[in-house]
């Protein structure tokens, strides 16, 4: 190549690279050297100058999240600023409402969530000098088959009789008892010592050694969010229960005699002749708590056992009036039309249930079954005597009484 070849082949190259860093360089210089006025990149770079605004907003749960709580996950909080503005919307598009604080510092759903539903949350804030700020998040709730719920008895507010526990029936199988056994109290305003043992692994009573005291006031505290009871299954109830103590009645059924005292604070008040279970269909002996009561319902043997060769109910009566259940396998105590007068305080005649006289239709006042129906609570309690049968178990209907106190704490988690 000679010499001038060469120069020029410099020159080429030189021209090149100029051209390279003309083009990627970030310019640092006078925009009039470069020739570009206003250009965009001065529009950057004035915007990028321009100080933020200094709300800080922080949503919680954090974005992505899963198996988050359908009580307190969702919150939205903000810092050196207020809060304008807060939506949030389920994965539908349907909006959840919510209620901002009056500080506009804080918000929150005002509602519980729903399980197994996607989230959306969007937040608008402002600082002092006016500045907005922005924040989106979306997370997903804890799903069924992750998670455990209670149901429980009695019910809030309500007024029930001097025997009745708290009965928690649970949803999963619960392995983990003491940490969920933990995150329940129960007390009351007598200020009784109160246990709860564990039946099984679905349900929990809670009672203290001795009947409630009468007026007094108890209070269930379930505190289970985001307790783990199993492995991979968490807790969603926060709630608080309350409900009052009736008077202290306590009735008596002597199989024997074949007659019922109902006593008020241990002193007779009535006495009600009845028909206990017959010698082949005897009634269960103890202590039973009174769970349910119905007017008037339907009782076929078929779905206790009782059946005739055809596979059929040995009985089938549609409109058995004024019922209460004694047990979950089906004793009652109830009204009895179909039977004659002379049967009740005479004979045992029943396939194991307690029956008082009455009328069909349930709608005379005067009988003895109408008259125990109308000054029954669900929570009074019924003893059962002399009838020559077994005890009733303590986990058949809410009749934990039928247990003593020592054994009664043993069955406790905690």
């Amino acid at each position: 190549m000679t010499d001038s070849m060469r120069r020029r082949g410099l020159a080429a190259a030189s021209a090149l690279l100029g051209g390279v860093l003309i083009l990627t360089a970030c310019s640092g210089g006078d925009d009039k050297a470069s020739g570009g006025g206003d250009t965009s990149q001065a529009k950057v770079d004035e915007a990028a100058a321009e100080k933020s605004s200094e709300a800080q907003i922080t949503i919680t749960p954090k974005d992505g999240s899963n198996n988050a709580s359908i009580n307190n996950s969702a919150a939205v909080t903000v810092s050196k600023g207020t809060l304008t503005g807060v939506t949030m919307t389920t994965q539908d598009g349907k909006t959840v409402a919510g209620q901002l604080s009056a500080d506009k510092k804080s918000w929150k759903p005002g509602v519980q969530l729903e399980r197994s539903t996607t989230y959306k949350l969007a937040a608008e804030a402002k600082d002092s000098e006016g500045r907005i700020a922005h924040e989106n998040a979306s997370f997903t709730t804890v799903s069924p088959a992750n998670s455990f719920i209670g149901s429980f008895t009695p019910d809030n507010g309500s007024t029930v009789g001097v025997g009745m526990p708290v009965s928690i029936n649970f949803d999963k199988a619960i392995t983990n008892k003491a940490a969920v056994q933990k995150g329940i109290t129960v007390s009351s305003s007598s200020g009784q010592e109160v246990a709860c043992h564990w039946f099984n692994a679905n349900r929990m009573d809670c009672r203290p050694e001795e009947y409630w005291k009468e007026g007094s006031t108890v209070t269930l505290k379930l505190a289970l969010d985001g307790v783990q009871g199993a492995s991979g299954v968490y807790g969603v109830q926060q709630k608080t229960v309350t409900f009052h103590i009736g008077r202290n009645q306590v009735s008596y059924v002597d199989a024997q005699t074949k007659q019922m005292k109902i006593t008020h604070d241990g002193k007779v008040v009535k006495t009600i002749p009845i028909s206990a279970g017959s010698p082949d269909n005897k009634t269960y002996e103890g202590r039973m708590v009174i769970s349910e009561k119905f007017k008037e319902t339907r009782m076929n043997g078929a779905t206790v056992g009782f059946t005739d060769d055809d596979g059929k109910g040995e009985y089938d009566i549609k409109d058995v009036p004024h019922a209460m259940r004694l047990t979950t396998s089906g004793t009652f105590i109830h009204g009895n039309y179909w039977g004659a007068p002379s049967v009740f305080g005479n004979v045992n005649t029943s396939h194991g249930c307690v029956g008082l006289q009455d009328k069909k239709g349930a709608n005379d006042a005067s009988t003895p079954a109408a008259w125990f129906y109308n000054n029954s609570l669900i929570g009074d309690v019924v003893v059962v005597q002399n009838t020559g049968d077994k005890t009733v178990s303590p986990d058949n209907g809410l009749n934990g009484w039928n247990m003593d106190w020592a054994q009664w704490k043993a069955g406790s988690a905690v």
